[in-house]
């Protein structure tokens, strides 16, 4: 809006207005937009969040020293999408598709989080939807998001090659084009890149679901990975750059830059009341939403490999809890963590909740500077 009128109207009566033409600049503006935004209507959310009861119920078999975070408000991930999308339609160039795709991610599983967290609020307990109607509910999206970018890549506008780290003249392709030229098997075609696609989103949102344990984990980890997604937009989006990193050129993604600077500035506001002791909860609405629109940035930027890197915590903190779940049930009972996920393991090992907090932190950031490190090593 912002761009559209601050740009395209009226630098031609005050030429400094052309300064918004950059995305960088931009991108800055949306950030500092969400950050601002996220802190000014904290307080107000909060305060609502009190009033009509809207608290945390804590699981029963979790650490017992989690019980006194009982009734701290939750549902915080409104307040973190409403603090993305309006820096981004302010300050976004909305031609793009690939901006509106990363919103209806946002969107799209912050609801279900949504869904979830209200049942759990109306049941009085921690327990939502079922894990089989809420995994239903996420791969109908993720199909429906892999549905869009091969309506996109028919109109040329998407490519379904990925990058690959350290091999950049290998650029595996999920679709087989020779079942693809036949309307009787292009179903069987497709399915192999359509699988692929709703995996990597659906994972990713339950990653960043399971990480949100402690005060501040979870956010503070988001603020490192859209910090470094931000650095893969723009890189992908600029002419320079990509052909400098030998990075699949992209003009249509640089938009997303200002979409995942919104991302981060928005993390960073909801940190400011989330950080321990914390005000206030993101819930299933934040942490689906965040970990979805994650996910389908990397797909659309073609950069599903580095998220292995940029997600490397989230990912680690989901994959310990598969195995603690098949450990236990192929084991006839037997643990391998003290309990899941990740950071509670430490935390019955007896590290304190700052420390966990900040060393994953450290993780994340030393993952997130590997992932960027690979864009020259190729």
């Amino acid at each position: 809006m912002l761009y559209f009128l601050l740009y395209e109207q009226l630098q031609r009566y005050i030429s400094p207005f052309r300064v918004f033409r950059y995305t960088t600049f931009r991108t800055a503006f949306a950030s500092l937009t969400a950050l601002f935004l996220c802190i000014a209507l904290g307080p107000w959310l909060i305060n609502k969040l009190r009033q009509f009861q809207i608290g945390q119920y804590i699981r029963e078999e979790g650490p017992k020293s989690h019980q006194k975070k009982a009734g701290t408000p939750t549902m915080g991930g409104v307040l973190i999408i409403i603090s993305i999308i309006i820096p981004t339609l302010l300050w976004a160039d909305l031609r793009f598709h690939y901006v509106w795709i990363a919103i209806g991610a946002l969107l799209g599983y912050g609801y279900i989080g949504f869904l979830d967290d209200y049942a759990k609020v109306t049941n009085r307990r921690n327990l939502g939807l079922s894990g089989r109607r809420k995994l239903v509910y996420q791969f109908a999206m993720g199909f429906a998001f892999a549905a869009a970018l091969l309506f996109m890549r028919a109109h040329g506008e998407y490519s379904s090659t990925m990058n690959v780290p350290f091999l950049k003249q290998f650029k595996p392709s999920l679709l087989i084009q020779s079942l693809m030229g036949n309307q009787w098997t292009y179903i069987l075609g497709v399915a192999p890149f359509c699988i692929f696609v709703s995996l990597v989103v659906v994972f990713c949102s339950n990653a960043v679901n399971l990480t949100d344990g402690l005060d501040g984990l979870a956010i503070g980890l988001m603020v490192i990975a859209a910090g470094a997604l931000t650095m893969l937009t723009y890189a992908g989006g600029h002419a320079q750059l990509a052909d400098y990193l030998q990075l699949a050129r992209n003009p249509r993604t640089s938009e997303l830059t200002v979409f995942c600077g919104s991302m981060t500035g928005a993390s960073l506001g909801f940190l400011w009341y989330n950080a321990h002791p914390a005000e206030i909860f993101m819930g299933d609405v934040g942490s689906l939403g965040l970990g979805g629109a994650m996910a389908v940035v990397a797909v659309l930027i073609k950069q599903e490999v580095l998220l292995l890197f940029i997600a490397g915590v989230f990912i680690l903190e989901a994959v310990s809890v598969i195995l603690q779940v098949g450990s236990y049930k192929l084991r006839h009972g037997k643990r391998i963590f003290k309990m899941a996920p990740l950071h509670h393991h430490f935390e019955a090992l007896g590290w304190t909740e700052s420390k966990i907090i900040a060393r994953f932190w450290i993780a994340g950031l030393v993952l997130a500077l590997i992932a960027l490190t690979t864009l020259k090593l190729r």
